[in-house]
């Protein structure tokens, strides 16, 4: 089986959160079971790594192009250089229209360079463009939604000329959506199977309440059998409480002590249990909850918050950083991100909706107990016997959830039992890498994609 996934970013040459992680572990498992594999990306300026320019020339429609190559794992990494990408960081205003000339470069770039894939896999909006013009080729194709609430539009009349498809592809069954190109539902339509990152979520998309004005096309997928759910998986080397350079090492719930202590000094915080959030701040995540629960939530526990993103959320968590028993850090840091896993004793993710969500199986493998919403991959990953979840996204639920794991705290034993079954949780990405492969085996066959 030859596998080529396409997407906009790739640990660790390029990533700004969950997308890049995917990128580098899913590949790296299907090469370890036997696929040839490789992955295709922008060369961006800020691309950390060197890679072996190993094409040049012109694309019609686009202009100049180069491809990059590195291998690592198994695996080979394209990267796809164009001038729209010659430029500091990752993503930027215009990224729809730099996006329209990726994926109208790409296939002409990788049929200069290799025989056509068994499959192409396309990651998110940024490669619907790429997905689209491979099943016009007659390529057999895979299109994965990490996020249905990023879609990639811009005004038909001024896109139409970036995308470089045919006159009939701009209609609603093609790539229009309410007068605007949409690089979602461009992979959506055109790709032989759908996935989402989790089987919770690919039922929820469906509905008007999470399907982002694309749940009627998503039902049709459906009953089509080309719409099912894959769970992520978690790199376990790289979150691993028996080997975490970062924290105190541990393997069992006594040897995790010392990290609460350790982090409860670093905050100034009283003895209270900790609570603790890793998150982008977004009304997604729930932060605007967790801000109106906080008041309650003091009363029992002390409350870490790692995170970025809206300002107001930003500047609000900031006051809070005041209170005694809040900490509030600013921005991502990986090593504190770890510190927090290992020391709290409870870990919060009242999300509005979660695809699949990475913070809740870290939390369980470093027996940090989640209190999370009941919906997508929160629902998937975390039991109802070693978790703490809750149904309506308001704070009273959420405070309700956390009163009742504080309850739960006072039974030492029976919060033991639970953390021990929740690092015994088996988040790899093994078996996810098989049921990508098995998707890939029926595609190419011809055959549904979902198994029905």
């Amino acid at each position: 089986m030859h596998v080529l996934h396409v997407a906009s970013e790739v640990f660790p040459y390029s990533r700004s959160g969950g997308l890049g992680d995917v990128l580098a572990a899913l590949p790296a498992e299907q090469a370890r079971l036997g696929a040839e594999v490789a992955v295709l990306s922008p060369w961006y300026a800020a691309l950390a790594g060197e890679p072996d320019e190993v094409w040049r020339g012109d694309v019609p429609g686009v202009g100049p192009a180069r491809v990059g190559e590195l291998r690592e794992g198994g695996v080979r990494f394209l990267f796809l250089g164009l001038p729209a990408f010659d430029r500091p960081g990752l993503y930027h205003p215009d990224d729809v229209e730099r996006f329209c000339a990726f994926g109208r470069a790409a296939l002409p770039v990788l049929e200069a360079l290799d025989p056509r894939p068994d499959v192409l896999h396309g990651h998110d909006w940024q490669a619907g463009l790429v997905v689209a013009h491979a099943h016009l080729a007659g390529w057999r194709t895979a299109f994965t939604i990490h996020n249905l609430q990023y879609q990639g539009r811009w005004n038909l009349p001024e896109a139409r000329t970036w995308t470089g498809l045919p006159e009939w592809a701009f209609s609603s069954e093609g790539v229009e959506f309410h007068g605007d190109l949409n690089l979602m539902k461009a992979g959506l339509t055109f790709a032989d199977a759908v996935t989402t990152v989790s089987p919770t979520y690919a039922q929820e998309i469906t509905t008007p309440e999470y399907g982002e004005g694309l749940d009627g096309l998503l039902v049709r997928l459906t009953l089509e059998g080309r719409l099912s759910g894959i769970l992520n998986g978690l790199d376990q080397d790289r979150w691993n409480p028996a080997t975490d350079p970062d924290i105190q090492p541990f393997r069992d719930p006594a040897g995790k002590v010392p990290n609460g202590e350790r982090l409860r000094a670093e905050f100034g915080l009283d003895t209270a249990p900790v609570l603790g959030v890793v998150s982008r701040l977004a009304d997604q995540k729930g932060m605007d909850l967790l801000l109106m629960a906080l008041p309650e939530l003091v009363r029992e526990w002390n409350v870490v918050v790692l995170g970025g993103g809206d300002p107001l959320l930003t500047a609000a968590l900031t006051g809070w950083g005041h209170h005694p028993r809040v900490a509030f850090v600013s921005g991502m840091n990986e090593p504190l991100a770890h510190r927090i896993y290992a020391g709290a004793d409870a870990f919060a993710m009242p999300s509005r909706f979660e695809p699949c969500g990475l913070s809740q199986m870290i939390a369980l493998r470093y027996g940090t107990l989640p209190v999370v919403r009941a919906t997508g991959g929160l629902v998937d990953t975390v039991p109802g016997d070693v978790g703490f979840l809750f149904s309506e996204a308001s704070p009273q639920a959420l405070t309700a959830a956390c009163a009742e794991a504080r309850r739960e705290l006072e039974d030492r034993p029976a919060w033991a039992a639970r953390m021990i079954r929740g690092m015994e949780l088996d988040f790899g990405w093994e078996n996810p890498a098989r049921h990508y492969l098995d998707l890939y085996g029926r595609v190419s066959a011809g055959k549904p994609a979902a198994p029905r």
